[in-house]
């Protein structure tokens, strides 16, 4: 039980922290973008997308995102935060707790290889889990505004899903292996998912300028490079505090 309550509340802890950072960044870098492309997409009548600014929901994700938007009704249809505070504050939980999901899995998953002893260790720890969550799938499926077409959803969730697992598996077998046909292997998971290519959408056609896509884009792949910084490096401080020394966790989880 004393595993299970340290690994939560570590992560709880990492994820409060970069959750807030990512809030924080998004309502200066990708937020004025949306609301751009917002005023694209009403005056062609368009649908609305779900641009939630968690790392999932804007390319992320995570951060950012991560999980591909949704399609959503008719702009008129469903309820909305009204912009300003209430926009921010729930952006801040939504961030909050999809960085404590991420952080449960860093924190699982370094625990496996030894745990994370300091805030350096934490950096790399956090860039592997930006290179699987947020830029190997932002290759193939890049966080859209409002107004863009979407690809169908089930084949971009199956997509995005399959990425993620093959990158993670490609990173771990050339961090942990030290083998020549493992490394091959690792290189051909990571590689795969972009060759069989992602999902695309019948038309490629939309009022959103290419320019104000392109700045959305290094928008959120920076706020996501960020938050799995500061992720990753809240997990080293935090644990290391916490246990007091690096295999702390793996010894009490032995």
């Amino acid at each position: 039980m004393t595993l299970f309550r340290n690994v939560v509340f570590i992560a709880a802890i990492a994820g409060l922290v970069a959750g807030v950072v990512l809030a924080c960044m998004q309502a200066y870098a990708t937020v004025p973008l949306i609301l751009k492309a917002e005023v694209y997409e009403q005056a062609g009548g368009g649908h609305t997308h779900d641009h939630g600014l968690s790392p999932a929901a804007a390319g992320s994700n995570a951060m950012s995102s991560a999980v591909p938007a949704e399609a959503a009704t008719a702009e008129d249809e469903g309820w909305a935060p009204a912009d300003g505070f209430e926009r921010f504050a729930f952006t801040v939980v939504a961030n909050v707790v999809t960085g404590i999901g991420f952080a449960l899995i860093l924190v699982a998953a370094s625990e496996l290889a030894g745990g994370i002893g300091n805030w350096r260790q934490g950096l790399f720890w956090g860039l592997a889990g930006f290179a699987v969550f947020t830029l190997a799938p932002n290759l193939g499926l890049p966080p859209e505004l409002p107004a863009m077409p979407p690809a169908d959803l089930a084949q971009r969730q199956i997509w995005w899903t399959a990425t993620v697992v093959a990158t993670a598996a490609g990173l771990g077998l050339l961090a942990f292996r030290k083998s020549l046909p493992l490394a091959v292997i690792a290189v051909a998971l990571i590689v795969a998912p972009h060759i069989v290519g992602a999902p695309q959408p019948d038309s490629f056609e939309s009022p959103i300028p290419e320019g104000l896509h392109h700045q959305f884009v290094v928008a959120v792949t920076l706020t996501n490079l960020v938050f799995w910084l500061v992720l990753g490096a809240v997990v080293g401080v935090v644990r290391g505090r916490l246990t007091g020394a690096a295999t702390g966790l793996r010894d009490s989880l032995a």
